[in-house]
């Protein structure tokens, strides 16, 4: 969706320009605000034309889990009023690249049949930070139909070592 990604740039730039002070804490709101936006009835309630962009910001502030800093509430002000509330989500992301592309980090999303203990996470974290190059700021996800093993997503690149993967590769090499 390019258009989402031309809305949430200026938005994403001007908030990581506006707090690099304290770009962890804003990081933790922002995830949260994107993740309150990404419902569907939310949404649904903010483009009725009959709701007030205060009842919108009520809603979102009475949903937080933490009270909402008074930069937050400016931010999710701005959002409203512009009508950009379904971009949040994109914002959140780019935000998160411009403070990784920043501290010479990335986003990786470990997928998982199993849960991973605490150990095996960090001598996989290990191999990863050696096999892409760069520290990673690790995440898991549970995907019981991987069968075994763990797929592997930073940025553009995948690593797929999951029994799904290997079992799909033999289909393919006996049905060729």
């Amino acid at each position: 969706m390019a258009e989402l990604a031309t809305i949430a740039r200026p938005y994403a730039e001007a908030l990581f320009q506006a707090s690099k002070a304290d770009l962890s804490a804003t990081a933790a709101w922002l995830d949260e605000l994107a993740a309150i936006a990404s419902n569907a009835q939310l949404m649904q309630f903010a483009d009725n034309p009959q709701v007030t962009s205060e009842q919108v910001f009520g809603l979102i502030q009475g949903v937080a889990k933490a009270q909402l800093s008074p930069a937050a509430q400016n931010f999710l002000h701005a959002v409203i009023d512009n009508g950009r509330l379904s971009a949040m989500p994109e914002m959140a992301a780019q935000f998160r690249e411009r403070v990784n592309a920043q501290s010479g980090t990335s986003d990786a999303v470990v997928y998982s049949a199993f849960d991973i203990d605490a150990a095996a996470l960090a001598n996989v974290t290990e191999l990863l930070q050696k096999r892409f190059g760069r520290k990673l700021n690790v995440s898991v996800t549970l995907q019981p139909e991987l069968i075994g093993g763990i797929r592997v997503v930073v940025g553009d690149q995948v690593l797929d070592t999951s029994v799904k993967a290997r079992l799909d590769q033999m289909k393919v090499a006996l049905t060729a």
